[in-house]
């Protein structure tokens, strides 16, 4: 076991390079021809592969909390633009350090994939016959870890080089090239054609020993699907997408392998729990902690930390949340039109925690009762209001005294990439587009998802609507399922209007207050059309990479 570990460690190396393509060392391919011997150890390597999922550069903060603020729910906290405030409120320049570092941890995960993709390719034929088949397992599943790896990287930077052999990390980088967006989009499918048609479904898998938190058959394809729907959007919009997110999307849904939950709720203990269901859960960063003391070599992130309900240090073991994400407040107004949505009180938390909890709108001299009351009136703009904060990731309501929660900046807390239920919004989506309206299978893939939404509660059946009403019907439903999940900001770029549509918060929260201005909602200011749907190029790769052009307006 150790030799893998050195391996992964060799793996690595690559960290350091231009654009996270480095050039290892030749003595390094002496010691890596020691391994993947075996299955086993080939599976081993493989679980190393996923390791760049868990990064700060990654799902443990900057792509599942940072990059996805600075929409119409999801603000900073604070009114200024200094230090970690200059990502979500798109003030940033170029040489922004998250920037790069998200740049390098997902091309650390390509090196990694196409790594052990080769190696095992190279090694399968001396293997035994039930290892060759398992070895193709693998393969298939390093195939789909490359395509996510790819996904987050086009759909983030647009044009982006693509690396699709270890050989070509070791050129020169003057040599690097950028790809055209549908190019890498090509390169993904393909990836994930082969992976839907060899990995196993989750359920009934009897290839891997442990397949918990890995990439399955219907995980490959509700990611193809996403795929597909943003091939779609801006900035490529090549519009026969829809019919293959279409298609795809049904494929996985009439499969029978996935369904959604009883109860939304259950969805959120689940995952601060490190409870893996994958009846729902089709991609799932799993983090856990060897350790209580929260050190830098642990794989944990700051879920449930930086978007979570805001405590004090009342919640002892399981450590204080800081709370830097809050909700738009123009949102949680959106929401109160429907209050028979059980939803909302799930995932937005109009309290903190102290000794006990106290409702975040409360003034100095309110009971409870009259705190409730100036919460629900609309004429009050209290500054508290801006406060309300995402809980779907309650530390102190759902994670068990069993889990530690590691301290006051991060947790184990897991974070969801994809659910069966975007899926099924994904496939209501894209049948309105590619149909030209809604179809029966369209209402019936949004109800399905409505209906567990208000939990019983009649009035959530849609019906009726033009193509342009049930376009609309779909957004919205996507922001009260999906809130603070990370998608928000990249569902309003693939649609083509996040810019206007954080130019129109801004005028709503504008006529809320009835002020001078003074609501928190600084993205609005340093938003520009254009330019904030793609990340920057860094800087540092422009310097180096010179053929490398950079994103438009940066």
């Amino acid at each position: 076991m150790k030799r893998i570990y050195i391996y992964l460690a060799l793996c690595g190396l690559l960290a350091a390079s231009c654009t996270g393509f480095l050039k290892e060392e030749s003595r390094t391919e002496i010691e890596k021809n020691d391994f993947l011997l075996d299955a086993s150890e080939a599976e081993t390597v493989l679980l190393g592969a996923y390791r760049s999922l868990i990064g700060e550069g990654t799902y443990a903060l900057n792509l599942s909390i940072m990059f996805s603020m600075g929409t119409d729910m999801s603000q900073v906290e604070g009114s200024t633009t200094e230090n970690w405030r200059i990502t979500p409120t798109n003030a940033f320049p170029a040489t922004q350090s998250e920037v790069q570092e998200s740049w390098q941890a997902l091309y650390e995960g390509v090196f990694r994939t196409n790594d052990f993709i080769e190696r095992c390719a190279a090694r399968i034929d001396t293997w035994s016959p039930e290892d060759r088949n398992k070895g193709v397992i693998y393969i298939a599943e390093a195939r789909a870890l490359r395509a996510l790896y790819y996904f987050e990287l086009v759909r983030r930077w647009g044009n982006i080089p693509l690396m699709t052999s270890t050989a070509q990390s070791e050129m020169h980088p003057s040599t690097f090239t950028q790809a055209a967006p549908q190019d890498v989009y090509a390169f993904i499918e393909e990836d994930l054609l082969y992976a839907v048609e060899t990995l196993p479904y989750a359920k009934g898998d009897t290839f891997r020993k442990d397949n918990s938190y890995r990439f399955s058959k219907g995980a490959a394809m509700g990611l193809l699907a996403k795929v597909y729907a943003t091939w779609a959007g801006y900035p490529v919009q090549d519009s026969s997408k829809w019919e293959e997110a279409a298609k795809m999307a049904q494929k996985l849904i009439y499969s029978g392998k996935h369904d959604l939950l009883p109860d939304y709720q259950t969805l959120w203990e689940n995952t601060c729990n490190g409870i893996w269901d994958p009846t729902e859960s089709l991609i799932e960063v799993s983090f856990y902690s060897p350790t209580t003391g929260g050190g830098n070599a642990d794989p944990c992130g700051r879920i449930g930390k930086w978007n979570g309900v805001k405590t004090t240090s009342i919640a002892g073991v399981r450590g204080r949340c800081a709370a830097n994400l809050k909700v738009v407040h123009s949102f949680v107004l959106d929401w109160r039109m429907y209050p028979d949505d059980a939803r909302r009180d799930i995932s937005i938390a109009n309290y903190q925690y102290k000794d006990d909890y106290i409702l975040l709108a409360r003034g100095s001299s309110d009971t409870d009762e009259s705190a409730i009351a100036n919460d629900l009136d609309q004429s009050k703009q209290q500054k508290n209001k801006q406060s309300y904060t995402p809980a779907k990731w309650d530390i102190v309501k759902y994670v068990k005294e069993t889990n530690n929660v590691i301290n006051d900046d991060k947790s184990n807390v897991n974070w969801y990439i994809l659910r069966y239920s975007d899926v099924l919004l994904l496939y209501a989506e894209a049948l309105n587009e590619w149909k030209g309206g809604p179809t029966a299978d369209a209402y019936a893939a949004i109800n399905k998802v409505r209906a567990r939404g208000y939990a019983g509660k009649n009035g959530y059946e849609l019906s009726g609507l033009d193509q342009e009403g049930f376009r609309q019907a779909v957004r919205q439903e996507r922001a009260f399922e999906l809130a603070f999940e990370g998608h928000r900001k990249l569902d309003l770029i693939r649609w083509g209007i996040y810019y206007e549509t954080i130019q129109e918060t801004d005028a709503k929260l504008n006529a809320w207050w009835e002020s001078d201005g003074t609501y928190n909602y600084v993205v609005a200011k340093h938003t520009v059309k254009g330019k904030h749907e793609l990340l920057p190029i860094p800087q540092r790769e422009l310097d180096l990479c010179t053929q490398f052009k950079q994103n438009p307006n940066w």
